[in-house]
């Protein structure tokens, strides 16, 4: 494969690095950034979703809701090292949140948990999980211009609607859906899209005025009070007192590291603090991430260089650059409990089964054994967790799922 042709696993994902909002006051819903960059990076979210079709028409994943998030024009087969890749992170991903889900959450008095996909972008997973966990609450977070093509999809589509318990048999007669003035958030009893820009989640006091200066993706600076005293206010209905899940899979990488660090800090400081002392709450909280690292071998080169003639921009990505300081990125943010990290390679070999593999394995020729071993390599899923005061509550089966745990079975079901 020559270098031209270097691909990256899914070619990125997420519309993790967002151009300011500036309509309705600066709130969520106001159109992107014209430049360039933003558009490049808004766009990732078209080649995720096409890998995750590709993968799902050949069997690698099953997944009812893929088609019905992809729009048809962008149709198309991904090669066989991607599709690979598709498959071993969303395996892994499941794995990990379906044993969050599983997990008691007692001694919390509240039966729920809660999951926040930051940049989510056409991810299809809060509705794969929904119809089965009838007590999980489900946010995503993303710019406005893929919320709203989002939430257009969602109305073209019955399926998605019913999944969501808006239509059907199973949809209580007063079943309560808000979307916004502008089509961009859409609020259920248990899915919540919201329409927001990230980097105005920061690790702030109530009485903090949010008047920043950030530089969106064209290298510009844009100024600006956006005039919210709490900054809590941004996500409604996210519950402090329940269990929560932080995932985000290729997002943060495209801010800048002090922009990703404010991100997680919101979380773990704002909206989630830990408890002290005698405090009592101190909800349980637990972060995926899933990223590209080693940048700076040959290969990891070749593929930055590949990904800045798109105009696309890993900020984060020499911060972050191996499976140690992934790990020790989560033990700075608070996630003191546990931490680990493992490579696409590693989990391929060592948490895939071997029936599974060869299923896998059967469902395509992958010739290009060592340019998937390269590019394995250069990806990896990590993740840590803070218990609360109470005890795990979801997060005591991460405790021996770290990365040298075995045995992954069949992802997407």
């Amino acid at each position: 494969m020559s270098a031209s042709q270097i691909p990256n696993l899914n070619t990125l994902r997420r519309g993790g690095g967002r151009g300011r909002s500036r309509g309705r006051g600066g709130l969520a819903g106001g159109p992107p950034s014209r430049g360039s960059k933003d558009r490049v990076v808004q766009g990732t979210d078209h080649d995720a979703s096409v890998s995750r079709l590709s993968a799902v028409g050949l069997g690698y994943l099953e997944d009812p809701f893929a088609r019905a998030l992809t729009p048809p024009d962008l149709e198309t087969r991904r090669l066989p090292i991607i599709n690979r890749g598709t498959y071993v992170r969303t395996a892994a991903i499941d794995q990990l949140v379906h044993r969050f889900l599983t997990q008691p959450s007692s001694p919390y008095p509240k039966s729920k948990k809660q999951i926040i996909s930051l940049g989510a972008g056409s991810d299809t997973r809060a509705f794969r999980l929904l119809p089965s966990h009838p007590d999980l609450i489900y946010h995503e977070i993303d710019f406005a211009v893929n919320t709203a093509a989002k939430i257009r999809l969602i109305r073209a589509a019955p399926q998605l609607q019913r999944t969501l318990g808006i239509i059907g048999r199973s949809a209580p007669e007063n079943a309560k859906v808000e979307i916004s003035e502008g089509g961009d958030a859409l609020h259920t009893e248990t899915y919540h899209l919201h329409a927001l820009d990230l980097r105005w989640l920061k690790p702030q006091t109530k009485s903090e005025q949010t008047t920043t200066t950030t530089t969106n993706l064209s290298g510009e600076e844009d100024r600006g009070d956006n005039g919210i005293d709490d900054p809590r206010t941004l996500l409604r209905d996210v519950d402090p007192t329940i269990p929560t899940l932080l995932i985000s899979e290729c997002c943060l990488i495209y801010l800048t590291p002090r922009e990703a660090a404010d991100v997680v800090d919101f979380f773990t400081q704002t909206l989630f603090p830990a408890a002290t002392g005698n405090q009592d709450g101190a909800a349980p909280l637990g972060l995926i991430l899933y990223e590209p690292i080693r940048p700076h071998d040959a290969f990891g080169r070749t593929m930055v260089s590949n990904l800045a003639t798109r105009g696309i921009q890993l900020q984060t990505l020499h911060q972050y650059a191996t499976l140690e300081s992934q790990r020790q990125r989560l033990r700075d943010q608070g996630f003191a409990h546990g931490q680990a990290a493992a490579d696409v390679h590693f989990i391929w070999e060592r948490w895939v089964d071997e029936m599974e593999k060869e299923r896998v394995a059967g469902l395509e020729m992958l010739d290009e054994m060592e340019e998937w071993n390269l590019l394995a390599q250069h990806y990896c899923v990590a993740w840590g967790w803070r218990e609360g005061l109470a005890g795990g509550g979801g997060f005591e089966g991460w405790k021996d799922f770290d990365s040298q745990q075995e045995g992954l079975g069949r992802a997407g079901s």
